[in-house]
């Protein structure tokens, strides 16, 4: 039976991506090595990198004077990274607390210095981006958390700062057209929109860094790894190269302005059954629904046991909602073909004729 994955992540991956991945941990390119146990220094891996690198550029449009580097550590770390780069000694830095991930990287950054939570959703279990904020002056740079894969929010438009703005944007990266130059730093997990999980994508404009008055140690340190090329330690060679197919993937299907026409579509037929179907009601507010995260939930909970049933039977996989939220997440990421969420569609319509 086909199975149809709808992981929040861990995602899907594109079936090319899979299988040429699958050749290469057998025999890469042909040099009867695998992937994985060549050098990270040798000229096949060092040419991975720098494609990887070049396609990230290349998608997202960015400018003259950023860097692109390939880490370790998931988002958790760059929590803790962006504080330690960017904010000076006795400094402030301004966070927007919309869901789990940005609550955690507030906390990292209070580790470094004062941090103003100038806006919150918090008390309404995070269901909706906050509106009317008032984004402080003064701030060594603002943080936020482009899309949240529990809640299904995701921002449609970004603050203003007079400082640096940061974003982590581990679930929609490469998802949708915006102007990155107006960020200074972007983080993103790989494990929702590019590969498995094991590397880390940051952008970061140079001219940002090295103003905190900060003793970092190396490993924290994005100028040591800028100049090191992402291989001051052994970088993960199988995810950068999963990550490098990945893109080339979204390349040559039209690059990000084709992918998100895509997006659009997928969410809009989903979303539309959630409003449609009076079994089921929708987590987030309508005007922040998430394109990657689809959150809903039985009106009748009663139900559950059928509709388990349903989508169980018809190959659909990785839909329960976080327990924080309970429910249902269907994660519709770059690679989720529009035939999939057309069969949570007819499951969805099933219960609607069985109950």
């Amino acid at each position: 039976m086909k199975k149809h994955n709808f992981s929040a992540g861990p995602c899907i991956l594109p079936q090319e991506v899979l299988k040429k991945a699958a050749e290469a941990v057998v025999n890469f390119n042909g040099i009867d090595l695998s992937l994985i146990e060549i050098s990270h220094r040798s000229k096949e891996f060092i040419e991975v990198m720098e494609n990887a690198r070049s396609l990230v550029k290349e998608l997202l449009n960015l400018p003259e004077g950023y860097s692109v580097l390939f880490l370790q550590g998931g988002a958790s770390l760059e929590f803790l990274m962006t504080a330690y780069n960017l904010m000076k000694i006795d400094g402030k830095a301004g966070y927007m607390d919309t869901g789990a991930w940005s609550a955690k990287a507030i906390k990292e950054a209070k580790q470094f210095g004062d941090v103003n939570v100038f806006a919150s959703s918090k008390d309404a279990v995070y269901n909706h981006i906050p509106k009317g904020y008032v984004v402080p002056t003064g701030l060594d740079y603002v943080h936020i958390t482009s899309n949240n894969t529990i809640y299904g929010t995701q921002f449609k438009e970004f603050p203003e700062t007079d400082g640096l703005l940061v974003c982590d944007m581990s679930s929609d990266i490469f998802s949708r057209q915006l102007d990155f130059s107006k960020f200074d730093l972007i983080y993103a997990g790989a494990q929702k929109n590019m590969g498995p999980a094991g590397t880390t994508l940051v952008i970061v404009k140079d001219e940002i860094l090295g103003k905190t008055g900060r003793t970092i140690p190396a490993m924290l340190d994005y100028q040591v790894h800028i100049s090191k090329d992402s291989m001051f330690n052994t970088p993960p060679v199988f995810p950068v190269y999963v990550s490098m197919l990945t893109l080339q993937w979204l390349k040559d299907l039209g690059g990000i302005p084709a992918i998100e026409k895509l997006n659009e579509e997928k969410a809009a037929l989903l979303y539309a059954e959630i409003d449609r179907n009076p079994l089921f009601n929708g987590f987030a507010a309508k005007e922040d629904r998430s394109l990657m995260n689809v959150t809903f939930t039985l009106a009748n909970a009663d139900h559950q046991a059928v509709f388990d049933k349903l989508w169980n039977a018809a190959g659909v996989n990785g839909i329960k909602g976080h327990r924080s939220v309970g429910g249902y997440r269907a994660s519709i990421y770059n690679a989720m073909p529009k035939e999939s969420i057309q069969v949570l569609v007819d499951v969805m319509q099933q219960l609607e004729k069985e109950i």
